[in-house]
């Protein structure tokens, strides 16, 4: 009867020990996930609030950062401001607003909605004065609570019809 209440002892023990290692390794997961969600809403949202393109920086987004477009990958802190500085030049009231985020880890996943007057230059497109209203989805990937990469989806025929670019 002693050998088996000290194996059931010893199993309580150390059974309770991984147990609490598995907690306390999900509860970083955890916190991890939320300072990404975090931090990646807030500064695409003050980009697009505050007209705040320089948020583009070394502060929030990862040196090597990429948005990948079927042109080809777009990398580097100022190619990447580059390109996204494009929305907000070509649409001086650009309204930008995250639907929903959500992740696993470093991968979140970001529904969003972009709404504007399309009244000056973007990507070479000559202004058009028409209005866009816009929904897609971001696949997203963070590196140590920084931007990494980023490819976004959105139906391009409504994109490029509603700015009145097809015949």
């Amino acid at each position: 009867m002693k050998k088996i209440l000290l194996f059931i002892t010893v199993c309580m023990v150390f059974g309770c020990k991984k147990s609490d290692q598995q907690f306390e390794a999900l509860k970083a997961a955890e916190l991890k996930l939320q300072n990404n969600l975090e931090n990646y809403s807030t500064v695409w949202e003050k980009i697009f609030e505050d007209r705040a393109i320089d948020l583009i920086n070394l502060d929030h987004f990862d040196k090597d950062v990429t948005v990948v477009t079927a042109d080809g990958d777009i990398q580097g802190i100022d190619a990447f401001r580059a390109y996204y500085n494009n929305y907000l030049l070509g649409f001086s009231d650009a309204e930008f607003v995250i639907i929903d985020v959500f992740g696993q880890g470093d991968k979140l996943v970001k529904h969003w909605n972009f709404k504007g007057t399309h009244d000056g230059e973007m990507f070479g497109i000559p202004a058009t004065n028409k209005k866009l209203n816009l929904y897609g989805t971001t696949l997203v990937e963070m590196k140590d609570g920084k931007i990494y990469k980023e490819e976004d989806f959105f139906d391009n025929y409504s994109f490029l019809n509603q700015l009145g670019l097809l015949d």
